[in-house]
């Protein structure tokens, strides 16, 4: 028995790590873009902090309201990959296209049309990688693509702040196109689908109503109650600059934040398969909070800004691998990729709530008013996921 399982194991670890590096490449692409985006969009397109929120929650909860239905599409075909590679070949094709970008509605469009693609592919890839592995090596799964995923997240801000003096940046968006192309190679011809069972006769709400059992729905209130805080990192460079970060070395301080994201990926999946994925959240949840404490008090001094952007770092990278590890636990095999939709539905759109009060608060009140709210509702996240805990595990 054994015998036969160990190539099972083995091929289904290469199919993690053949999708780690698929989602490398396109992070290399990506974050060649998002490093430089947000002060592109402040200050050479002329939008408001708010403006910056609304096109980062917008587009967010765009992708994510894909999610939901890419899943439920996965789940009724029983197939992952066509969705996967669609997804990946939309967000390669349009990103190169903030180069000729004249104003920050141009960039919302565009940025809608990347989220779109990382909708389409993002539930239906979580589902291919769960099914990938046994039960019991989900967590180390989620945890091995997550560092492949960020290493690209680290390279991307790197070769843009390279780039940059030698092309600019918005040639820098054109550049992108190469590693996305490369990534597009590697899932058409290294990735290989995980066929599950089509769900027959059963309409998209009979999937979503299947998926939403009693500790499901729970624990998809309380994820949703910390994401309507949880601000992306947008407002982290933001507040680099304002703490007198020159605008050429802002991709240094995203680096900061997708090298401590990458460094948490491995840690955090064999810490949640051996501890359990609620509580190696919680982690995460406080991470988040400390990075707002931090946002709150310090001041003054450039160097804050790397601090601050590990800590955020640290958060994504927890939050990220736990939360995604989490799902398969909370619904049947079949069910998974409608599972990762919901999720992702909720979550997308707590983002968008976030992005544009934070923006908002920070515009009209000040920066302490905005992130003293994502305080709270972290603090409150935390009490909830504990009593989750405690209710559901004795």
């Amino acid at each position: 028995m054994t015998d036969n399982r160990q190539p099972s194991s083995v091929k289904g670890f290469r199919n993690v790590v053949a999708l780690g590096f698929v989602s490398f490449f396109t992070d290399v692409s990506s974050e060649m873009v998002f490093s430089v985006l947000p002060i592109f969009v402040v200050k050479e397109l002329g939008a408001t902090k708010l403006i910056l929120g609304f096109i980062e929650g917008l587009g967010e909860a765009t992708g994510y309201i894909f999610r939901m239905f890419s899943g439920v599409i996965s789940d009724r075909l029983g197939k992952r990959k066509v969705l996967v590679f669609a997804g990946y070949a939309s967000s390669t094709v349009v990103k190169p296209f903030f180069s000729v970008a004249q104003s920050w509605f141009d960039a919302l469009v565009i940025r809608l049309g990347d989220r779109v693609g990382k909708g389409i592919r993002t539930a239906p890839r979580d589902a291919l990688l769960s099914e990938s592995v046994s039960e019991s090596r989900i967590g180390r799964a989620f945890g091995l693509h997550r560092t492949l995923d960020q290493l690209g997240a680290i390279v991307g801000p790197a070769l843009a702040f390279l780039l940059i003096p030698l092309i600019g940046t918005r040639s820098v968006f054109w550049v992108s196109f190469i590693p996305g192309f490369i990534a597009l190679i590697i899932l058409i011809f290294l990735v290989e689908e995980k066929v599950s069972q089509r769900r027959r006769g059963v309409s998209v709400l009979g999937n979503i109503a299947d998926v939403l059992q009693r500790k499901f729905t729970l624990l998809l209130l309380l994820v949703t109650m910390f994401s309507m805080g949880a601000f992306n990192f947008s407002f982290i460079l933001v507040r680099a600059g304002e703490l007198g970060i020159p605008e050429a070395l802002i991709p240094i301080i995203y680096a900061v934040i997708n090298v401590a994201h990458t460094v948490m990926g491995v840690p955090t999946g064999l810490l949640s398969d051996r501890v359990g994925r609620e509580r190696a959240l919680l982690l995460g949840y406080g991470a988040f909070t400390l990075t707002c404490l931090l946002l709150i008090t310090l001041g003054g001094n450039p160097l804050y800004a790397l601090l601050i952007a590990a800590v955020y770092g640290v958060y994504v990278g927890v939050v990220e691998t736990a939360q995604r590890a989490l799902i398969p636990s909370y619904a049947q095999v079949n069910l998974r990729a409608t599972a990762f939709g919901v999720y992702n539905l909720f979550v997308g759109l707590a983002l968008l709530a976030a992005n544009v009060v934070v923006g908002a608060l920070w515009d009209n009140l000040g920066m302490q008013a905005a992130f003293t709210y994502s305080l709270v509702l972290s603090v409150a996240a935390i009490i909830g996921m504990m009593i989750f805990i405690k209710q559901t595990k004795d």
